[in-house]
């Protein structure tokens, strides 16, 4: 499989805070579960952030404050 068609297969999340207008960030476990697929909702077609799930829940933890 691709890289592309991989991407297009992995399992989406939408924050529970969305509201469903398709203007928030979705988030997906690509690899072996150590990276984050991060897209922009609005434009699914464009290719994926990639993050270390330790930098994104920092990421995360840091917008909670």
């Amino acid at each position: 499989m691709s890289d592309h068609l991989a991407r297009h297969a992995l399992r989406w999340r939408r924050s529970s805070y969305s509201t469903g207008m398709n203007n928030c960030v979705e988030t997906a476990p690509s690899g072996s579960g150590r990276l984050l697929a991060v897209r922009d909702s609005k434009d699914v077609a464009r290719t994926p952030l990639e993050f270390s799930t330790t930098a994104w829940a920092s990421f995360v933890s840091g917008l909670k404050r």
